[in-house]
């Protein structure tokens, strides 16, 4: 085991020459900005989370301006970076800064906790970064770093695995420099110690490494094993005015894609029509099925099958509702909408075939030329 001085110290010479010094929330590292960048940061890679940092700061530059913004407005902005609970706990969070806490951002780890999105290695993030005092983290990086220096069999998965992480976390965290040290041990998860095919010889703690001593870097850390994804199917009513205007519903706050607008969604054994009639208070003509979207979450697969729908004849008015509305594809409006459905809206082909009136035939199914996969 490295005795935790040597430890910091290599990890602090190496980040001098090699560790990342450019990042946007670096240049001005205020607490607000760090807890915005250490949020998006979450299980997401920096590359992909810097053209989004920029476009939020440069809507929301204070903790104020996130505070008041509509819901609506943020997701917008998050749209595509996915984890979508982060941007609500976020605006939340926002919100509970200026009402409890005068509009500053707290600096302390257990006080940041109580903040919704910030757990502990985010606040001790925070705190280290923000504010330059001693805080200890265990993120994805973080975790693969100290499992492969001591060849942890625990999985970090598991209590008594997390549980010594953390101590190994706490016992090299430096009193000093603590901000160098935290980003350093971060960068080199992500540039050396990487999940597949790290760079050993590039290390500066290779020669304390377990793992790479017994050439098994890739083994570490341990998983669980594996299991088979489940798969939720779904059919998404793509009802499109004649103007070429979507019906679009705001899903529930909590839960798959809280608060983004998608498709109308009901279930494959169930009657669009009757859904379309009893759920959305209109009558549709149904047209043909679209490929089938295939879209992976952290613990599952949805399968949707979008269905080309019209409007049948203004028989019936749109059930009144703040969650619902008309979009126009041609002119977005500024609204956060799931990746798969803003993907399916960007396709000019799927709004370029007919749908037959099928109104006052009840025996006629919904169609399915050609393959749905």
């Amino acid at each position: 085991m490295p005795r935790a001085f040597e430890f910091s110290a290599a990890l602090l010479a190496w980040f001098e020459r090699h560790g990342r010094h450019d990042l946007p929330w670096q240049h001005e590292p205020t607490p607000y900005r760090i807890w915005v960048s250490e949020i998006m940061l979450q299980q997401t890679q920096v590359e992909t989370v810097m053209p989004y940092f920029a476009r939020f700061i440069g809507h929301f530059p204070t903790i104020a301006a996130l505070a008041a913004a509509p819901l609506d407005q943020v997701l917008h902005l998050w749209s595509g970076l996915g984890y979508y609970a982060r941007a609500r706990n976020l605006h939340r969070a926002a919100h509970r800064v200026i009402d409890r806490h005068g509009g500053v951002l707290p600096d302390a780890v257990e006080t940041l906790q109580t903040l919704p999105g910030i757990g502990r290695s985010t606040a001790g993030a925070i705190v280290a970064l923000a504010f330059g005092r001693r805080a200890v983290i265990l993120d994805g990086n973080v975790k693969r770093v100290l499992a492969r220096c001591h060849a942890l069999d625990d999985p970090p998965t598991i209590a008594a695995g997390e549980r010594r992480l953390w101590q190994l976390a706490e016992q090299y965290t430096p009193q000093q420099r603590v901000a160098a040290y935290t980003q350093a041990i971060m960068d080199l998860g992500a540039t050396v110690c990487t999940r597949e095919r790290p760079a050993c010889d590039r290390c500066p703690l290779a020669a304390a490494c377990v793992a790479q001593r017994q050439r098994r870097a890739t083994d570490y850390p341990r998983r669980r094993p594996a299991r088979g994804q489940p798969v939720r199917t779904a059919r998404w009513l793509l009802i499109v005015r004649a103007d070429g205007e979507v019906l679009l519903e705001r899903r529930p706050p909590t839960g798959l894609w809280g608060g983004l607008w998608c498709l109308p969604e009901c279930a494959l054994d169930e009657d669009p029509r009757e859904f379309a009639r009893s759920r959305l208070g209109i009558d549709i003509d149904l047209g043909d099925e679209l490929p089938r979207i295939s879209h992976r979450f952290t613990h599952f697969r949805l399968e949707a099958t979008p269905l080309r729908c019209a409007p049948s004849g203004g028989a019936r008015r749109l059930m009144a509702s703040g969650d619902r509305l008309w979009y126009n594809v041609a002119r977005p409006a500024a609204i956060g909408i799931a990746t798969p459905v803003s993907q399916l809206l960007k396709n000019p082909a799927v709004f370029h075939q007919p749908v037959m009136s099928v109104a006052n035939d009840p025996d006629r199914g919904v169609k399915t030329h050609g393959p749905t996969g």
